[in-house]
């Protein structure tokens, strides 16, 4: 009976963020028996790796520690995680494979790249002869040590990402394959001297939708296991930022290589359309009201938690305010102002300034005059599919303020992504009544609202994930690339 172990340290790190990754913004630290109680049946890639394994397989549950994306991670609290899952999996007893959940673009305090770490650590417990399998977020920023250190590697192929679960289920199956044969494929990254701007990265639009079914086609030619695309994390200040291509080979690296060469330059060819912006923001506002599509989702792009924004820039929701929006609601993560309200009752009038409280947010504190229209514990869950497949959210104490311009402004105490409907039902607000919803993201958000809004509006605000990255200080990156130097050659 092989043994499997499932071992889980994910984050991605924007380096212009301040709010350091500490330990206790692990939002999940499920050990053991409890991470197979939880995951079982999500759609996320834990839930993949432990649900419904084959016959005769025993799953091994070590450890699934993620965080809300953020700034870089302390040294001595990635030691103190890292020596965990050592300890963890080295007490489990011999594994005959790993299942490896990572992001892909973490940074730590004191290295570029932490999940290159991460899976040396694995490989240094299990030795060289245990194959190791691993699922990434497509925003990966990959380098060559990690793929070094695996045998197998299935990112994301969807963004928003809703195929978490599949990759999962697909990275378990190939490494039964290699236990079963003995026989382990060879992988090929190619790095691409290219950034892909945020509102481009939507997969099921073009360029990236041609380019998928390109990759596909190319899995489809004699030994190929696997072809992924890496948009790649623009908000990351690291040696390898940028796009890039696995491949996975049965014939071993040189025809690897190939493909993900022919691959690689089939990206490069779409540069140009790779490149976007979203809306200046009166006139994104101005769109989504007049929309009759509605309700719109109104796309926040500088202030993207899932990018590892602040969630607390207010020039949206000033302009919504601005232009009285009836019937919109917007999102703001501001702890301080929901403990200064204390315990109000639905129906109370207040006045309160909020957002704007953290260094890297845009904008000014808000003035909120209204009423509270709705109270909730920030506690829900999502039951269909929610980008990277996460199930269980908690926005921590939240509460509705509908203002006297119009817009309602959910105050909410912890940083969530903004993936589910079912955080504006948590205050009694129904998502399909609305005119716009104001959302902290750009691509995430469109899986879980995807059946209630009829059309997406990106708006060009300002913050530490806008969508021009010509604007932003890089230090490490590599030189040239596109779009920043337009003269890029590739090849």
């Amino acid at each position: 009976m092989p043994r499997i172990a499932v071992v889980g340290f994910s984050h991605e790190t924007n380096t212009y963020s301040q709010e350091l990754f500490t330990l206790d913004k692990v939002v999940t630290g499920h050990r053991g028996q409890a991470l197979i109680d939880a995951q079982t049946g999500s759609k996320s890639t834990i839930g993949g790796f432990v649900t419904d394994p084959p016959a005769g397989v025993e799953i091994v549950p070590i450890v699934d520690a993620r965080g809300v994306p953020s700034g870089p991670m302390p040294a001595s609290d990635f030691a103190e995680q890292l020596d965990l899952t050592s300890e963890l999996l080295a007490a489990a007893g011999p594994v005959d494979g790993v299942l490896l959940s990572i992001h892909g673009a973490m940074v730590t305090e004191s290295t570029f790249d932490g999940d290159a770490e991460i899976a040396r650590r694995v490989r240094s417990v299990v030795g060289p002869d245990v194959p190791i399998g691993a699922v990434a977020d497509m925003h990966a920023n990959f380098d060559q040590p990690l793929i070094d250190q695996l045998d197998l590697m299935f990112p994301f192929q969807t963004n928003p990402h809703v195929d978490a679960r599949e990759r999962a289920i697909e990275c378990r199956e190939a490494l039964l394959e290699i236990i079963a044969t003995g026989r382990r494929p060879a992988m090929a990254l190619e790095l691409i001297p290219l950034v892909v701007t945020i509102t481009k990265q939507d997969t099921r639009t073009e360029p990236m939708r041609g380019l998928l079914d390109l990759a596909l086609e190319l899995e489809q030619r004699d030994g190929v296991v696997d072809v992924s695309i890496l948009e790649g994390f623009p908000y990351a200040d690291v040696p390898f930022l940028g796009m890039s291509v696995v491949v996975t080979h049965r014939d071993g690296k040189p025809a690897a290589e190939t493909i993900a060469k022919e691959m690689a330059a089939a990206v490069w060819q779409a540069r140009e359309a790779l490149q976007g912006d979203g809306l200046p923001v009166p006139d994104a506002v101005r769109a989504a009201a007049a929309s009759d599509k509605q309700p719109v989702l109104l796309l926040d792009v500088g202030d993207n938690i899932g990018g590892g924004s602040p969630a607390d820039s207010t020039v949206l929701v000033a302009e919504l305010i601005s232009q009285q929006v009836k019937g919109s609601v917007a999102i703001l993560h501001d702890r301080l102002a929901v403990e200064e309200l204390g315990e109000v009752a639905i129906g109370d009038r207040v006045d309160i300034a909020a957002g704007a409280k953290r260094v890297e947010a845009a904008g000014e504190p808000v003035r909120l005059e209204g009423v509270v229209s709705g109270i909730g514990d920030g506690v829900y869950s999502e039951p269909k599919i929610a980008h990277g497949g996460t199930k269980d959210f908690n926005a921590g104490r939240t509460i509705a303020i509908t203002t006297d311009a119009g817009p309602t402004v959910l105050l909410i105490s912890k940083r969530v992504q903004p993936t589910s409907s079912h955080q504006l039902i948590n205050v009694g607000i129904d998502p399909t009544s609305l005119t716009v919803i104001a959302a902290k993201g750009v691509n995430g958000p469109r899986a879980g609202f995807g059946e209630i809004c009829g059309e997406f509006i990106e708006a060009d605000t300002p913050g530490i994930t806008r969508s021009s990255v010509l604007g932003f200080d890089y230090q490490n990156r590599r030189r040239p690339m596109y779009p920043y130097e337009p003269e890029t050659v590739y090849p």
